[in-house]
This record gives C-alpha cells, sequence and structure tokens, in this order.
C-alpha cells in the first residue's frame, strides 16, 4: 500500500528542488516513490500543478508512433501520425494516473499566493535516511497518510530545520 505526504514549502523552487532531492533518493534505492506533483498557488487564487509526467506529450508520442504504424499499412502514413497523435493527446489529457488531482487541489485551497505543495505517493522508503535528507529543506506538513509515528518523525525532522538559524 502506498502511503501520501503533501508538504508545503514557500516556493515552488524549493518544492522542486525536494521533489529533486527525493528522485535521486529513488536512484539510490532508498525510497520508491508512484507519483510527485508540486501544486502553486497562483496570484489569482487558482491552483497549478506541476505533474512529474505530462501524459498530454506521452499520449501524442505513442498515438503518433501507433498512427504511423496504422498509417503505413493503408498506405497514408501522414494522416495516420497526425490522427494517432490527436487522438493519443486526447486520451493522455483525459487520463490520470497516481494521486487524485481534485485532492490535490482542495488540499492546496488553504495555501497562501506564491507557496507550494509537494504531494509525494511513495510506495516504499527506509524513512532515516530519506529524513536526513530533505530534513534541512524544512516545510510544514499538510497531509500525511502514515501511521502516527511516522508522521510525527517527519514533522520533528522537518521543524528542526525551522528551528535553527540561517547560516
Amino acid at each position: 500500500m502506498s502511503d501520501l505526504v503533501a508538504i508545503v514549502y514557500p516556493s515552488e523552487a524549493k518544492a522542486e528542488e525536494v521533489r529533486q532531492r527525493l528522485l535521486n533518493l529513488q536512484k539510490e534505492y532508498l525510497i520508491t516513490i508512484s507519483d510527485a506533483v508540486i501544486a502553486v498557488k497562483t496570484d489569482s487564487g487558482g491552483i497549478k500543478l506541476n505533474q512529474l509526467v505530462n501524459t498530454t506529450s506521452m499520449g501524442a508520442v505513442t498515438g503518433g508512433f501507433w498512427g504511423l504504424l496504422i498509417g503505413m499499412i493503408f498506405l497514408n502514413p501522414i494522416l495516420g501520425v497526425a490522427v494517432g497523435a490527436a487522438s493519443g493527446a486526447l486520451g493522455g489529457a483525459l487520463s490520470d494516473f497516481g494521486i487524485d488531482d481534485s485532492v490535490m487541489k482542495e488540499l492546496s485551497a488553504s495555501l497562501h499566493t506564491g507557496n507550494a505543495a509537494l504531494f509525494v505517493l511513495i510506495k516504499s522508503m527506509i524513512a532515516d535516511k530519506v529524513l536526513k535528507e530533505i530534513k534541512d529543506a524544512g516545510g510544514t506538513v499538510l497531509k500525511t497518510s502514515l501511521d502516527d509515528t511516522r508522521e510525527q518523525a517527519l514533522r520533528d525532522a522537518l521543524a528542526s530545520a525551522a528551528e535553527r538559524p540561517a547560516a
């Protein structure tokens, strides 16, 4: 079962920095991430989601490939690519995997303008090593599905960065 962790940062850049750290930890097999999304509250009050994977472009590329293949069978590869890319992009735009977008937007509604929330769907992790790598970034826990002990360890680690004076 996966755990959802949402942490608020003062800027999108800080949230992106932590996401990159987590992705590097995944390369070291310390954490397995299903999805990592940054939600930013815009000046107009809306929520912008910065997905890890752009499903629209992935769908367009995949659809274009299959459209080319089928178009060659019917001796019209240009039309096949166009139709395949368009239908793939539409399918990609309508698909959603990982963390539900509506849940992220609902939780992010309480953010201040310019703040960003990092939503991470974690399959597994070696908690003490992961916390050691991200605790200096600070942040405030918005929501988790971790058990009480692990959630408190996360809150304490992030709070310790806020208590330290900036060098």
